[in-house]
């Protein structure tokens, strides 16, 4: 399933949806061609922001509180501190249920496209990956998190 060392970081389920959303929330072509277009598959803005702090409540601490179980250092943690303050500041400006085009045309979306890149380089780099490939379906992350316990 790619090249992710999935068993190196103890709460590698959480960076894996982590890494998910800063992915698709980095990527300008894939909100293009996925969000935008409707192409299913690949959740909302909505949907990659809940990925990014639903676990790890993001949205009311710092990630340098998972540094050592999701995060391997604190420049990675700063790094995705800095892309949740952007992208949730966005998300409270245009609010959660507003169509893709409300947050891409949002005045900040560039900086938090920045800022979700630069983090999202950071992981992809740290765990033995390209960041330039296109982001994965959200049934190859679940199959990544989820049934790769399952008994065969």
């Amino acid at each position: 399933m790619g090249g992710m060392p999935l068993n190196d970081m103890p709460w590698w389920r959480w960076r894996s949806n982590v890494r998910s959303a800063l992915h698709m929330l980095s990527d300008p072509a894939f909100q293009q061609e996925t969000w935008l277009a409707g192409r299913p598959g690949y959740g909302d803005v909505t949907d990659a922001v809940y990925r990014l702090v639903e676990d790890t409540w993001l949205d009311n601490w710092s990630a340098d509180k998972y540094v050592g179980t999701i995060f391997r250092d604190a420049q990675e943690a700063q790094l995705v501190d800095v892309a949740v303050l952007q992208v949730l500041r966005i998300m409270h400006q245009v609010g959660p249920d507003a169509p893709v085009a409300a947050y891409i045309q949002h005045q900040a979306w560039p900086e938090a496209l920045r800022a979700a890149r630069e983090a999202h380089v950071r992981l992809a780099t740290a765990d033995g990956e390209d960041p330039d490939v296109p982001p994965r379906s959200l049934e190859v992350l679940a199959l990544m998190t989820g049934a790769m316990d399952a008994p065969a």
